[in-house]
Order: structure tokens, then sequence, then C-alpha cells
């Protein structure tokens, strides 16, 4: 290899030069310009159209979810008044929406009608017509009546179904089907939004059957996509990113192609996978309940999810898109007010 050890024959490109004058074969038809970047010199076509991306994207924030303790964040925020706070810093920066979980006074999920209202009741009245949505996660004794109550309580305006069947880390993490038809009854017939949360390709497929395929739900449902924590689709390079994002969207799409999917900010891939997002047209959740660091290559960790929220608004807005106001997200999402 290089200039002393090649096959090139050389006297054949000096021939080459010679004959071309030194000269690059230079036609410029459409001449004075040189490339126009919308226009033909030979026909009025468009040749270069802008992009069908919608100028506005939902940026939703997740406060806390059930996955993380304080050993795996410091700063996660744990009690009804840290929960609060950190919705209310989110809605005031510009968040479209907020999604919640509760935690008990042991710090883990818990399914609480009364904490659940100590944060949705304050931030309705600070932010008239925001969305609140979040999970009713009916995992301990009780909590399944719990959940019909809050659901024809109304304190939520959309209501997650997992269709999942997964390991979440070290945690066996399965819906039941009966539960899970029966959970999207309950929400359809009290009004709420629906909301299909996939963590795998497989639970895209277990939603088509038992939803879709029966008829329970039509198109243009609200989609969570989370994957890239421990037990989801696996994100643990861009490669596998950018692959694993595109085909959880196209098989979202097969089964609802008016599907407005809505991409966590979860995992390693956290805030890259956000942008993956914005640059596909798609929408946005970020916050401290999908993923514990700030970005996937470091091990900087959130603190907080006003930070979070601002970190992917720079981006939304220096790829040209603007965060959805909460009137902007109903019309969107298509999630009506409930109060």
């Amino acid at each position: 290899m290089g200039l002393n050890d090649n096959t090139i024959h050389w006297d054949r490109v000096r021939q080459g030069v010679e004959r071309a004058e030194g000269r690059l074969i230079w036609r410029p038809y459409g001449f004075p310009e040189i490339i126009d970047p919308s226009h033909s010199y030979f026909h009025e076509g468009e040749i270069q159209p802008k992009w069908d991306v919608p100028d506005k994207i939902v940026v939703q924030t997740a406060i806390t979810g059930a996955f993380y303790t304080r050993t795996a964040n410091p700063h996660q925020p744990i009690t009804v008044d840290e929960i609060l706070q950190d919705a209310q810093q989110c809605a005031r920066a510009g968040a479209s929406a907020i999604h919640l979980h509760m935690r008990g006074d042991n710090g883990y999920n818990v399914l609480d009608r009364e904490r659940f209202t100590a944060v949705v009741n304050p931030l309705r009245e600070e932010f008239p017509g925001i969305s609140v949505d979040g999970c009713y996660v009916t995992a301990l004794k009780g909590e399944w009546d719990e959940m019909k109550l809050a659901i024809d309580e109304k304190i939520l305006d959309g209501v997650p179904v997992n269709t999942a069947v997964l390991y979440n880390g070290d945690a066996l993490f399965a819906k039941p089907a009966p539960l899970m038809i029966e959970k999207t009854r309950l929400i359809l017939e009290a009004g709420v939004a629906p909301i299909v949360a996939v963590y795998t390709d497989a639970d895209v497929n277990n939603a088509d059957r038992f939803l879709f395929r029966s008829g329970l739900l039509g198109p243009g449902q609200v989609w969570c996509v989370l994957p890239s924590i421990p037990g989801a689709s696996p994100m643990e390079n861009p490669h596998q990113m950018f692959t694993g994002l595109l085909r959880m969207v196209e098989l979202v799409r097969d089964v609802d192609p008016e599907a407005k999917i809505l991409v966590c900010a979860a995992g390693r891939a956290s805030v890259f996978l956000a942008t993956a997002a914005a640059l596909l047209g798609l929408h946005i959740r970020v916050g401290m309940e999908d993923t514990v660091w700030k970005y996937p290559h470091k091990d900087q960790k959130i603190t907080s999810n006003l930070e979070a929220f601002l970190q992917v608004k720079q981006i939304v807005e220096a790829l040209g898109r603007e965060v959805a106001t909460p009137t902007e997200y109903r019309e969107i999402m298509g999630v009506k007010a409930l109060v």
C-alpha cells in the first residue's frame, strides 16, 4: 500500500491527464445557476420540497415512575410534595403535558387516589386545561378495586394500558390478557383516554391481538413507546437505537396507521433517543420515570425533571420545531378535557 507499493498504471494516468488537458467535464446547462436548490432549468416542478415534519411536537414530562429508587438516582422525586413541585416546574417551563406515578411512604409505587389528587388538583388549578395522565399499576392486593374507583372518578385525563410481558431489570412484569382487556373497557366507559404502552416488539403484537383485532380499540390511539430500559427492546449503541426505533414505529403503524406515537427518552439511550424521535417527526416523553442518565455516553445523572425538559426543549427548538402547548397537546393527541 502507498506510493511505492500499488498497482496503478502511472503511464496510463499521465496519458489520461494529457487527453483531458487537466479539465473536468463541465456543462452548466442551467446557467447562470449552478445548482438551483428548488427548481430545474427544464421544468416548473419543485425538486426539493420541504419535509412533512410537523412544526409542533409534544414534549411530555414523566415525573417519577415506578422503577428507580434513590439508590439509582439520589435526585429521584418520591414524596407527594416533590412530585408536585417537579410537575409544576415543568408545566411553568412549557411542558405539553404531565405523566404521573405515586410513591408510598416506603418509596415504592402505590395506587393511592388521595396522593394522585394531591398532585393533580393543584396542577389543574394553576394550569387550567393541562392534560395529566398517569399509571394505575395494580400490583398489590386491593389496588385493582382502587384503580376502578380512580378511573370512575376521572382523576386523570389518560391512563396507559401496558400490553407487556417482560423482565424489567430483575423483576418479572406481565399484564394478563383478561386484566389488559378489562382495564381498557373501564377506561373507555369512563371517557378517559387510553394510552397503549409498549416496551418491546412483542408488546405491539399483544396490543394488536387483544385490543385492536377484537375491535375494542380503533385507529388513532395514543401509543407510548418505551424501549431501552433493561428488559425492553435493546438499544445498546446508536445503530441499535435507530434500527430498533424505526422497527417499533413501523410495527405500531402496521397495527394503527393513524397512531399518535410518544417516544420515551428511556434507559441509556436517553436524550439521544428523544433527539431521534424529534428527527422522525414523532413526539417525546422525557423525565425521571424513564431514565437516570443525562447522556448515553456518560454516567452523569439527571438532577431534576426540569433539567430534562429544558434539555430536550432546546434540542427541539434547534431542529426548528416548537413544543406544543397544553391546548395543542389535546388537539394533536385527541385527548378530551374531563374537568
